[in-house]
Parts: C-alpha cells; sequence; structure tokens
C-alpha cells in the first residue's frame, strides 16, 4: 500500500491525521473522506471501508496525544506505535512503482500503514530536531498541530491566520482593558 514512502511525507500524514479532528467539524466522517485523505497523500488506487475509517481513526487517537504530551511520554507512546505496527523497512517497486521504501508489513491494512509510516516519520523527525519541534497551535479557539523544522524562529501557531486572529484579539483586549480614551479638546483661542 506505500507509495514512495519519505519522511517528510509520513510526518505531514501524522500531522494532517490528527488535524482531521480538531475544534473545527470532524473531517473524516465517511469512507469517502478516508479515500480523499488518502489519495490528498499519494495514494490514489485506495480501497477502503467503514472498517478501515474507524481503525485509522483510532490510530489518529493514538498518535495525537505525541503533539501534548512530555518528551518521556512522547517517546513511549512513539516506541509504542513502532512497536505495534512497522516492521524492518524493506524496499519495494510493485505495481510498476519506482523503488520505495516499507515501513509497514505487506498485507497491513490502512490504519496499520498509516500509523507505522506517521510513527517512524514523527520518531525519525523529533531525533533531529527535538520535542520542542512538534506542537499544537496556542491560539485559544485551535488546537490543530504542527511540525517546525526552523531552529532560530520558534512557533506558536499552525498558520498565520491563527497567528493574526490571536494579536488581534489581544490587541483588543488590552485596549478595552484600558477603558475608553478622553479625545483631547481643541484649545480655544484667546481673542
Amino acid at each position: 500500500m506505500d507509495s514512495l514512502t519519505t519522511p517528510d511525507r509520513m510526518i505531514r500524514i501524522a500531522v494532517d491525521l490528527v488535524n482531521t479532528k480538531s475544534l473545527d467539524p470532524e473531517t473524516l466522517t465517511s469512507v469517502d473522506a478516508l479515500r480523499e485523505f488518502l489519495l490528498e497523500h499519494g495514494e490514489p488506487t485506495a480501497t477502503v471501508d467503514d472498517g478501515d475509517l474507524a481503525a485509522v481513526k483510532a490510530v489518529r487517537e493514538r498518535i495525537r496525544p505525541v503533539f501534548h504530551a512530555e518528551p518521556r511520554e512522547a517517546a513511549r507512546i512513539l516506541n509504542e506505535l513502532l512497536s505495534d505496527f512497522a516492521v524492518r523497512p524493506y524496499l519495494s517497486d510493485h505495481d510498476g512503482s519506482p523503488w520505495h521504501l516499507h515501513v509497514a508489513k505487506p498485507e497491513a491494512t490502512w490504519a496499520e500503514w498509516v500509523a507505522a509510516g506517521a510513527a517512524l516519520g514523527l520518531s525519525g523527525f523529533v531525533a533531529g530536531h527535538g520535542f520542542d519541534a512538534i506542537d499544537t497551535c496556542a491560539a485559544a479557539d485551535c488546537e490543530r498541530v504542527f511540525v517546525n523544522a526552523a531552529e532560530r524562529r520558534p512557533r506558536r501557531f499552525c498558520t498565520p491566520t491563527c497567528a493574526g486572529r490571536t494579536r488581534v484579539a489581544s490587541y483588543r483586549a488590552r485596549t478595552k482593558a484600558a477603558g475608553p480614551r478622553i479625545a483631547a479638546r481643541p484649545r480655544q483661542q484667546e481673542e
């Protein structure tokens, strides 16, 4: 089921999967939605059913805590996912595709494939950038997750939209707390 498994792709799948359920409405609402998710992530021939949908949602809930947990707990979760789903990586060129890396067993379900790849992608990312490089959006009205490989630019928000909305809300709160401004009266000229 893998096609061109790269670390960046698997990290994106992990982040995007967790973000399918946040304060926004659930986006994995049907088999068609799961098929579209897999298509968006390079799996054009995905055949899925209701069991796959439920299993992928269960994997999502196992991955989500990695973005919220302390490093030791996040590492424990990732190691557990790797133990449960990943296999020794192997090269494959099935179905006429170019050579690529598989990290799930050949007969893996979509949920097992997602779990193995996402766990390996996140583990590799954390090994290279540290747990501080994965986070949850700091906006009060958002719980989306993100990864940030930029070492010198710490990131607190999932998108510029959340950052801007938070800055505007903070500004409004400060100006409201300062109270109404009294406009200066123009001086009357003496005659």
